[in-house]
């Protein structure tokens, strides 16, 4: 059988395709290379308020790639890159953060090359992606989509949550009661993709409500080694399962396997940089360069040493609160930087920073980048996953508003709320020794983290760009039938946390298909 379409990833982009598509009468077939479950099946610790047992316990690891590794800047050694697998992809192990990009980023992307992505053509599918529990009544929310909009009341947000809040609002900082609002900047409760303190993954909110339908076929542990094609079209994939190879045949390729392994099955099918191609072994189809530019937010935490008293249980939320605000330094635009409060450690924020007891983070982090890294194959191998080099930090500019949200971060912790609830310090160093630029940078470069917020790695733009895989109808350059829909192609990060921003792009290019 050829399908109308095939879908490779079932995560933020592919499960909401698969669902879009096949209710209008497609054909789909849905690949996933991890497991196929219902959402009834999920286990407590995947629907849990915090995310921190599904993303390290060892018997959840085939709801993750654990052999996936990254290096942050070049002064560090490489650790894992947490992504998610099986239905819903990422969006059923993250943090369940449902947080917009701002209208400034698709005004960059628009500059970028990315024509017909600006606010205007994008805010309908934010809005038909969501129905917003306190907002719906206003013409840039929805009230009727399939992903719950949930934000906690500040009675219920958990004690670094509460002394961040309490920090920043003394410190000047406006509040922000919707930080999905056009504009909006300031201290936010994070708005969350839950439901009665459930997640509410794009397998639970897309997938589920389309599982009765016969025109659409989901095959779990199905690992993608390649793009078939005939001539320059794309035609399918060879995949394999349980160690068979097997081919499958559409009339439209659609990648949706996120930053990471999108630009992987792209190298592997002859899609990349040919010197790159060249050195795995593999025939260069079309140079490209895939897998270059990828960006993440980079992280600089402090530990919050949480005194007994006022330790949340295990399990609680993990973090409630958050503040947008605009450095003013460098070339960035408004809300370039981000502070996120994290009330118990386990969250794979800042796990690299250390400490005994109950522990909270607090988190700096450069919300609009400007440093690029690259994802890069190991192997030609499928079943061996890239390596990510993420550059964090290279950037002169990414570095200076690093360096002045330390600043504030320090000013912030050292308030009577933060003394409330625990001892801070940064991880691996005292407060004191962050008095200088250069001791500043060295500890930055040292101890900053990702977010687990990939993008960029096929990157959308103007077709005669040298930075551009994806025209702005996500078509893969110089191949018909086989287009790339995943936060791989955003052209920069965006000012956010990306779910919401991929699941965004999916439902604009199911209209588009």
């Amino acid at each position: 059988m050829e399908f109308d379409y095939l879908i490779v990833g079932a995560g933020s982009a592919g499960a909401t395709l698969a669902a879009r598509l096949s209710e209008r009468g497609a054909t789909v077939c849905l690949l996933e290379s991890g497991p196929d479950y219902r959402g009834a099946d999920a286990p407590e610790d995947m629907r849990a308020p915090n995310p921190a047992n599904i993303i390290v316990k060892p018997e959840y690891s085939h709801f993750r790639y654990d052999s996936l590794m990254a290096r942050r800047t070049v002064a560090q050694a490489p650790r894992v890159y947490w992504r998610g697998r099986g239905l819903g992809g990422s969006s059923a192990i993250n943090g369940q953060i449902a947080i917009r990009a701002p209208v400034e980023d698709f005004d960059d992307w628009v500059a970028d090359g990315a024509l017909g992505w600006d606010f205007a053509a994008v805010l309908p599918y934010f809005n038909r992606l969501e129905t917003d529990l306190r907002y719906a009544d206003k013409p840039y929310h929805g009230g009727s989509g399939p992903i719950p909009i949930y934000r906690a009341a500040v009675s219920r947000w958990g004690p670094v949550d509460q002394a961040l809040g309490e920090s920043a609002l003394e410190a000047g900082f406006p509040w922000a009661p919707d930080h999905n609002a056009p504009g909006a900047l300031g201290v936010s409760p994070y708005a969350i993709n839950s439901r009665d303190g459930v997640r509410v993954s794009t397998n639970d909110a897309y997938l589920e409500p389309a599982r009765g339908r016969n025109h659409l076929h989901i095959e779990g542990d199905a690992t993608v080694e390649r793009v078939l094609f005939s001539g320059s079209r794309a035609i399918g994939v060879r995949y394999f399962r349980y160690g068979v190879a097997r081919e499958v045949f559409a009339g439209q390729v659609l990648l949706c396997a996120g930053s990471v392994h999108s630009p992987a099955i792209l190298m592997r099918s002859g899609i990349g940089p040919a010197c790159h191609l060249r050195e795995m072994g593999l025939p260069v189809r079309i140079d490209l360069p895939v897998g270059a530019n990828f960006q993440d937010h980079p992280g600089a935490t402090f530990v919050v040493q949480l005194h007994e008293h006022v330790a949340p249980p295990t399990g609680s939320r993990h973090t409630n609160c958050c503040i947008r605000f605009s450095s003013g330094l460098g070339d960035a635009g408004p809300g370039d930087m981000m502070i996120v409060a994290m009330n118990r450690l386990g969250d794979s924020i800042g796990r690299h920073v250390g400490g005994s007891g109950a522990i909270g983070l607090v988190t700096v982090w450069v919300n609009q980048c400007f440093s690029r890294g690259t994802v890069r194959l190991q192997s030609a191998d499928p079943a061996v996953d890239p390596f990510i080099e993420e550059n964090m930090l290279a950037d002169p500019d990414d570095r200076l508003r690093m360096r002045d949200g330390i600043r504030r971060l320090k000013d912030l912790v050292r308030s009577d709320a933060f003394a409330a609830v625990g001892e801070v310090h940064p991880g691996g160093a005292s407060m004191d020794a962050l008095d200088t630029n250069d001791a500043i940078d060295q500890w930055a470069l040292a101890n900053v983290g990702d977010t687990q917020h990939g993008t960029s790695s096929c990157r959308m733009g103007a077709p005669d760009a040298l930075t551009t895989v994806v025209d702005p109808e996500c078509r893969v350059l110089g191949a018909e039938g086989l287009r790339v829909i995943d936060a791989s192609v955003m052209p920069t990060v965006v000012r956010a946390n990306t779910h919401l921003t991929t699941v965004m792009i999916a439902e604009r290019m199911a209209d588009r298909l």
